[in-house]
């Protein structure tokens, strides 16, 4: 098992207010049964962030971007959906980022 950790204070990502006052970090996270509508679903995330598993994408998205992609969601699976689900969770100020198996890639470094 390839075990990453990045404990060291260089990893913990901060939202720089000077440079990103308008960014925030979002997971989007997926389940959606249907193939078609799965399909054109990530093909839409991949115009916002990028996928770190098949289910799972990350990006760094201003307000405006972030409320696009809110009003775009409704169109590929609905809130009454009994089969799928989206969850998007909304990272702001200080995290940090730990890794197991297979990375992306790129490294991803947050600013």
């Amino acid at each position: 098992m390839n075990r990453l950790s990045f404990d060291d204070e260089d990893y913990y990502f901060q939202i720089n207010e000077a440079l990103e006052d308008d960014k925030q970090f979002v997971l989007i996270i997926y389940d959606i049964v249907d193939n078609k509508k799965r399909i054109k679903f990530s093909k839409m995330l991949e115009g916002y962030g990028k996928r770190v598993q098949k289910s799972a994408f990350e990006a760094m998205l201003s307000s405006k971007s972030y409320n696009k992609l809110m009003e775009e969601i409704p169109k590929y699976v609905s809130v009454r959906s009994t089969e799928d689900s989206v969850r998007i969770y909304r990272i702001t100020g200080k995290g940090k980022v730990i890794s197991w198996g297979d990375t992306p890639e790129e490294d991803v470094i947050l600013i």
